[in-house]
């Protein structure tokens, strides 16, 4: 399996979030992650920063923000170039997934934590 780089977007030390599992079976799985989110701590060993720092080899953002919130970082997600994104369930939202197919970055509704279980990550 490739390493794919990750960007946790809404990453969170709370345990009880699908994002701090993600980041945690992400990490687990030999992938790279970048935690980015509002809160302070860290997750997999990782700190989560703020969006403001551009990764620009990143493959993958997977989001854990809902969609009332995401057009704060839509700016930040393209400044990443992912080569796709996946809008974990309660994160669908058609107008960030026609800007990203615009710039040629593959979108995908779809659970992170699903994925990866059934090694389609």
């Amino acid at each position: 399996m490739a390493n794919k780089k990750t960007l946790v977007l809404g990453a969170t030390p709370d345990e009880s979030r699908y994002a701090n599992l993600a980041s945690n079976r992400l990490a687990g799985r030999g992938h790279t992650i970048v935690n980015v989110g509002i809160k302070n701590g860290e997750v997999a060993g990782v700190p989560i920063e703020k969006p403001e720092t551009i990764h620009h080899d990143i493959d993958t953002v997977t989001l854990y923000v809902g969609p009332q919130n995401q057009p704060a970082l839509y700016d930040y997600i393209f400044k990443t170039h992912p080569k796709r994104i996946i809008f974990n369930p309660g994160t669908e939202n058609l107008e960030l997934e026609r800007m990203a197919n615009e710039r040629g970055i593959e979108t995908l509704e779809a659970c992170t934590l699903v994925l990866l279980s059934t090694g389609q990550y």
